[in-house]
This record gives C-alpha cells, structure tokens and sequence, in this order.
C-alpha cells in the first residue's frame, strides 16, 4: 500500500511538473527533458554494462545513428516522426547488432577499446560524410512532430513525449530484464563457463543486450533529432559515452531506478554547480572517485535490484 502511494505521489508530480516549472522558465524545462533523453540512453547502456557485463565505451554512437537516421527519414524521405522514430531505433539496434556481432567474443579492456573505436569511427562518418550529413555544418530544419494537425511548438509538449518514451522503455527494458531473458544475462555476467554448464549460450544473450541497448539509444537520438531540430557530430563524442557510462555507474549498475537516478544527477549537477564553472567538472570527477571508492554499487545499485527481483519471484512461488 504504502509503495502504491508513493507511485501515485509521482505519478501526480511528473504531470504538474511542467506547470510547476513554467512558472520558473522555460530554461528548467529544456533541463527535465534532458534528464529523459539520458535517461533513456542510461538505461539502454545498462542492459549492455550492467546486465550482459558487457564494457561498451561506444553508446553515443548508437545516440548519433539514432538521430541522424531520423534527421535523414524526415527531410528526405519525408516520413513522419511516428515512422521515423521506429525506424530510426531499429537502424541503431541493427548496428548494434552489427558490432556485437564480432565482439561478443572480447572481454574486459579489448571490449571496451573496440566500442570506443566503433564509437569514434562513427563519429568520423558523420563528419566526413559531407553529401549525406553535411559533415562539421550538420543538418538543420528538422520538423517537429505533428499529431492530428498539431506541431510539437513549445517544451511541454516535447516534455509529454519524452515522459512517455522513458516510461515505454522502462516498462520494456523492466520486462525483460526481470524475465528468463535477464536471469540469463546475469548468469552469464557472474560466470560464463557456469551458463554454458546449465545450456546457456553466452553469445546469444550478449548480441540481444547490443541489439537492445543500440535500439533504445536509437530512440533518445530521434527524439533529439526532433526537438532540437539540428543535428551535429559535436554532440555525439566520446565524452558523450563517458558521461552516459557515469550515469550508470553513478545510479547503480543493474538497476533501471538507479539509471535514472544518474541521469537525473549527472544532468543537474553541471547546471547547479555553475556558479563554479572553474571548478565543476573537477568537482564532478572527485564525487565519481569517491562513489567508486565507498559506494561501489552506485546510489541505486545491485543491493536493491536483487532484493526487488527476488522479493517478485519469491510472490510469485506464494501464489
């Protein structure tokens, strides 16, 4: 009961949040939605990091395929944002597909290198490229979504999509990691030679989890490409992957909750801490240092993942 108050409270916050902050400015809403775009791409890198155990330093590329897929589907092919959206997720999942495909076989620091260089590769076609995605000038005057005759114009509309793109892939992502699919990925993260003992075939699950994570990273990137209406390889650097691979580690890995909670820090953070521009992102990287060292889990990290997994399974045997 008391668990279902606390859903209802923020059921009702996340609603009235846009008239709460209007009354603010429209600068604090750009913020929230920030806050779901990454969440998104936080919870997408999970599945690969956090439950197939799998080091990826490549996640804004699939970001960048999302988003200039899109951007390419809207102005050249003339495809609405509800076709395009899709569409774009699964171009992102297929190259996620794609580079599992020959690394699933790598572990640890090999794994890690090779998805960085996937990630740079990427980004070096997107500037590079110049007939296909003018390249440093990148693409302007993508449209805004329409929805029976009416133009997505103002944040609080773009913050009602992306509320409900993060709850679709929470809600997805929350299925299967909580399904015999995730009890898999678990497995084969704590022992490989133990999955395959009991008929698990590690390599499968390890190319679902690319495939997954590239898919949703997809959508944060459509979704980008839209609302900002311009996109650019300057937003899709390995910066980028870092700060989306802090966020998990920081929320917790294993952990969708834990997700968005790094998101929701690690988005809010450099704008509270601006007042200090100097100093902040030193101070950012202290407070990961010190999280590494005496909270190792994260904010919301393994601890409370088994607990909650275990506590439904241990419900459903009652019934």
């Amino acid at each position: 009961m008391r668990n279902k108050k606390i859903k209802m409270a923020m059921a009702a916050l996340l609603i009235i949040l846009p008239l709460l902050l209007q009354q603010i400015n429209d600068y604090w809403m750009h913020i929230v939605i920030m806050i779901g775009i990454f969440s998104i791409l936080s919870m997408s890198l999970n599945v690969i990091i956090g439950y197939a155990g799998q080091f990826a330093l490549g996640h804004a590329a699939f970001y960048g395929i999302g988003a200039y897929a899109a951007a390419l589907l809207m102005i050249h092919f003339h495809l609405s944002f509800w076709i395009a959206l899709p569409s774009a997720a699964v171009i992102a999942g297929l190259f996620g597909f794609l580079l599992g495909t020959p690394v699933i076989r790598l572990r640890g620091d090999y794994l890690g290198i090779v998805t960085l260089g996937f990630g740079e590769i990427v980004r070096l076609i997107f500037v590079n490229w110049i007939d296909v995605t003018r390249g440093p000038m990148g693409i302007p005057g993508i449209p805004a979504p329409t929805l029976f005759g009416y133009t997505f114009s103002g944040k609080i509309e773009f913050y009602y999509l992306i509320l409900v793109l993060v709850l679709i892939t929470f809600f997805v992502i929350n299925r299967i990691v909580h399904s015999g699919v995730g009890l898999s990925l678990l497995t084969i993260r704590e022992d490989e030679t133990l999955a395959k003992s009991i008929g698990i075939r590690p390599n499968k699950y390890k190319l679902l989890a690319f495939t997954v994570g590239g898919f949703f990273a997809g959508i944060a990137g459509a979704f980008w490409a839209s609302y900002i209406s311009f996109v650019s390889p300057d937003a899709f650097r390995y910066l980028d992957s870092v700060n989306i691979l802090a966020m998990v580690i920081l929320g917790g890995t294993a952990s969708l909750p834990g997700s968005i909670l790094g998101a929701t820090l690690l988005v809010l953070a450099p704008e509270l801490l601006r007042y200090m521009s100097d100093y902040r992102m030193m101070l950012m990287g202290l407070a990961i240092v010190l999280m590494m060292i005496f909270k190792p889990t994260g904010f919301w990290g393994e601890k409370h993942r088994k607990y909650n997994f275990y506590g439904m399974v241990q419900k459903g045997e009652d019934k």
